[in-house]
């Protein structure tokens, strides 16, 4: 008598038999794709190398290489000055390039952000899958010219989530834009005499533009430190505590 014997399916270790089906993967992100935001979170997952996509009131805007004069260098000096400012000021988180599941349709991916950290007091929260849910309450975007969409479908996006300080470097326009959300809508603010702007949100929040344009950020920091050393810093921190 023969017997024969079928081995089970998925035990067969030769690589070129099946092992049953495979879930397809899904199709990559592309710049122009109307998606919703599960979606285009599922294919954002499945592109483990891309570094940036942002979903914008259902579209998705694809990253691009990154250079380091107009973005790179940039981006670090506002982290530094933020995240410095986060440092001394309990109660405070920075992050970059984090994303933000703003509402169901928009999913950036902001440049710099700064939130409050009781939640009872923020206008976001960490989920539990470690995104920012909500709206930050200051958000900063390095971009290359009034033409980026920073300062249209994406600002029309923070304005309408609520997120209170909104700040733009037009790096090729070596201009600084800094608005403020006003009656539901964004109004853009000047700095003062002293050419120093300062955030109404985060007390002691100081920023001295024309040395950050500049690439001085021994000056930047210089001014920052004026704010965390003012009293209105202090009295914030307490009210956080």
């Amino acid at each position: 008598m023969v017997i024969s014997h079928t081995p089970a399916r998925g035990n067969d270790t030769n690589p070129t038999l099946g092992t049953g089906p495979r879930e397809t993967p899904p199709p990559p992100l592309e710049n122009g794709d109307r998606l919703t935001r599960d979606e285009f979170e599922k294919r954002y997952d499945a592109m483990p190398d891309l570094k940036k996509a942002e979903l914008i009131k259902g579209v998705v805007y694809v990253g691009s290489p990154v250079r380091f004069g107009k973005h790179g260098e940039p981006h670090a000096r506002l982290l530094t000055w933020l995240g410095t400012y986060a440092a001394f000021t309990e109660g405070v988180r920075h992050g970059g390039n984090a994303t933000v599941r703003l509402d169901w349709d928009t999913e950036p991916q902001p440049d710099a952000l700064l939130r409050l950290d009781p939640e009872d007091r923020a206008g976001s929260r960490v989920s539990a899958d470690d995104y920012v849910e909500g709206a930050p309450e200051l958000v900063a975007e390095v971009s290359s010219s009034t033409v980026s969409y920073d300062l249209h479908d994406k600002m029309d996006a923070y304005r309408t989530a609520g997120v209170k300080e909104y700040l733009v470097w037009r790096v090729e326009d070596q201009e600084f834009d800094w608005f403020l959300l006003r009656d539901g809508e964004y109004v853009r603010i000047s700095p003062g005499p002293d050419g120093v702007y300062e955030s109404s949100t985060f007390p002691g929040l100081r920023l001295a533009v024309a040395a950050l344009l500049a690439g001085d950020m021994a000056r930047v920091m210089g001014e920052l430190q004026k704010g965390l050393d003012a009293a209105e810093h202090a009295e914030f921190v307490a009210s956080l505590a």
